[in-house]
């Protein structure tokens, strides 16, 4: 691995976006995404799916100059199109659009459709609960995961983002239905890494944390099994229904993962009248958390989000570890 100054890294994203259309304030918000995704750790979903990105608005599955759209007020509630426009882009216009609803309402929620990978979920989660708002949001995605007891693919990975408000660092859980994101067995298989649990089955239908026998079988483990599974189902009936938008039956009957449904809610919490007990109460939960006894000493107890901060403060004074192969693609884009 190298390491990228982050300034580097985001100029580089920047220059890549300008050359295939972007206006110079969107090209320095989607490059900023891609950046501090992977400053966070989260190489599967910036720096090295970033060529990819690029790949996808070549072939005119992203439309480089669509903005989403507002469709219908509904009080608190709002419908959005995206227009196929960049992902990161739509789901960040909607984050800062569902925050404005909150301070108004209380709580609010934009529903949108038609738009494109969001990658890092999680980027949104922070953003909102960093802002002091407590936040979910889900995606739904292209069939990648059978449902449980299936061996063929039927529903969505459909990651979820729950984000908690803290002066010091917020909680922020971004998870996807499956035990291992596909983006985390990637970063396994390019590293010849196997998986620290059992992620999938193999063509056989065995349990295995072998990465590359998980993605040829295209049967990743749902988390809590049959929960995990259904609860990628509701995830994804919700956001289509929210949105007005594609299932993921729809969105797999597609050339490629777009036309995709999301959802983004956000509570205000300075309105409620316990909002000045929110950061004491959020402390007391994380003490008692980080008091429990690890099985090992080579064990840590964290809580959702604690990972990324150490992350992040180490990248950023040491720079960004990347793999050489993916950067000079970036470089050479």
């Amino acid at each position: 691995m190298i390491r990228v100054p982050f300034a580097d890294m985001q100029r580089e994203f920047q220059r890549v976006l300008l050359k295939v259309g972007f206006t110079p304030e969107r090209a320095e918000r989607c490059a900023r995404i891609f950046a501090e995704t992977t400053l966070d750790g989260v190489a599967s979903h910036g720096v090295n799916r970033f060529p990819n990105f690029i790949e996808q608005i070549r072939k005119g599955y992203i439309q480089v100059q669509a903005e989403p759209e507002k469709l219908a007020a509904l009080g608190a509630w709002e419908q959005w199109d995206g227009h196929l426009g960049p992902g990161p882009l739509n789901a960040y216009t909607c984050t800062e659009r569902v925050l404005a609803l909150a301070r108004e309402h209380g709580l609010g929620c934009v529903a949108l459709r038609n738009t494109t990978h969001w990658m890092r979920g999680g980027t949104y989660g922070w953003h909102a609960a960093e802002a002091g708002f407590v936040f979910m949001a889900w995606t739904n995605t292209l069939p990648n995961m059978p449902p449980w007891g299936a061996r063929e693919i039927r529903v969505g990975n459909n990651p979820l983002v729950l984000a908690v408000p803290r002066s010091t660092g917020p909680v922020v859980l971004d998870m996807a239905m499956s035990q291992f994101s596909y983006g985390r067995l990637e970063t396994a298989r390019r590293r010849q890494e196997q998986l620290p649990l059992a992620g999938g089955f193999d063509l056989q239908g065995n349990l295995t944390r072998n990465p590359d026998a998980i993605i040829s079988s295209q049967r990743p483990l749902p988390i809590g099994y049959w929960k995990g599974s259904s609860l990628s189902l509701l995830l994804d009936l919700m956001a289509a229904l929210l949105s007005g938008g594609q299932t993921t039956y729809q969105i797999g009957r597609q050339v490629a993962e777009f036309n995709i449904s999301q959802v983004f809610i956000a509570f205000d919490l300075s309105k409620a009248a316990s909002a000045a007990l929110a950061e004491q109460v959020v402390n007391e939960v994380l003490d008692d958390l980080h008091s429990a006894a690890p099985v090992s000493t080579d064990d840590e107890i964290l809580y959702p989000g604690e990972r990324t901060l150490k992350t992040r403060r180490e990248n950023r004074a040491n720079g960004i570890p990347v793999d050489p192969s993916i950067w000079q693609q970036v470089l050479d884009l």
